[in-house]
């Protein structure tokens, strides 16, 4: 027995090893940044950092996975909007812009914060100290994913000449997300966005082939098919969304940046790589503008 057990783990032993040299076997990355990621992330400081809440960010479309052959029951866009969003605005301005408050799984808090007050009360009886209050947010923070068109442009191109030749063939898709921020006190909107995001699927193939006999024909095709992640997509329309926002908010005077002239620039600075979303000018009359943060 003893040996049938150095046996199996012996060959576990080998398995392992085996695939930690796989070739075909990838290692785990975080996130690859996009541009408008990168153009989020230099955001000037804010006057005063925002408490948002995010309750969800639902997938609106009701789009299935697009197919030609059969129907597909996995839907076309990720399910974990509000997870995608409440990263995006912790990361906002190297994290300066907002301080997010947990709503997303808020029974999961509300029940461990119970847990340990009772597990307090049990220890100390009624000398147990309270927990700190839970943080509240000025701003909620709503929309989702509302619409994902599929085969919105397709085509393609191809030649053959003497048995040799190849073709491509492309489709593009359209992603797209809304984005609102409404005010606890009053519920009025503060400002608004809708951002797209268009998806490429390309498919390139080659091949040849050549009589070698009267009876025998020799083929040869190769080729290969490349996608653009929806997941991923749907993240750079989120970034998108979230950095047009806090520019339209400064823009109506519900927030602003801390060195206004260092907010004019980087908008300006947009404007020259063609990346603006609003105006540098538009940034001007409001050097005063009142943020819009918590309830009083």
């Amino acid at each position: 027995m003893a040996a049938g057990l150095l046996m199996t783990a012996g060959l576990a032993g080998c398995a392992s090893s085996g695939s930690v040299q796989d070739p075909m076997a990838q290692p785990a990355t975080l996130v690859p940044e996009t541009k408008t990621g990168v153009v989020l992330d230099q955001l000037p400081a804010p006057a005063r950092k925002l408490d948002v809440a995010v309750y969800s960010f639902p997938d609106l479309t009701g789009q299935n996975k697009p197919s030609e052959n059969f129907a597909e029951f996995s839907r076309a866009v990720t399910q974990g909007g509000s997870a995608i969003l409440i990263d995006v605005l912790t990361k906002a301005g190297r994290g300066k812009w907002f301080d997010v408050v947990e709503r997303n799984e808020l029974q999961a808090l509300l029940q461990e914060r119970q847990i340990i007050q009772n597990t307090r009360t049990a220890a100390l009886g009624d000398q147990a100290p309270g927990l700190p209050p839970l943080r509240f947010a000025g701003i909620a923070l709503q929309g989702g994913i509302v619409g994902y068109d599929s085969n919105e442009t397709t085509g393609g191109i191809g030649a053959r000449y003497l048995g040799i030749g190849g073709g491509t063939q492309y489709r593009q898709d359209i992603v797209t997300v809304a984005l609102r921020a409404v005010s606890i006190q009053t519920g009025r909107v503060i400002a608004s966005v809708t951002t797209t995001k268009t998806l490429y699927s390309v498919a390139v193939n080659g091949g040849a082939f050549h009589f070698v006999a009267v009876d025998k024909l020799l083929e040869i095709e190769s080729g290969f098919t490349r996608n653009h992640p929806p997941t991923l997509a749907v993240r750079e329309a989120i970034q998108l969304a979230v950095h047009a926002l806090i520019l339209e908010g400064v823009q109506n005077g519900s927030w602003s940046f801390a060195d206004k002239k260092a907010g004019e620039a980087f908008v300006r600075s947009l404007e020259r790589e063609g990346r603006a979303v609003i105006p540098a000018e538009a940034l001007e009359p409001i050097a005063a503008a009142k943020p819009v943060n918590k309830p009083s």
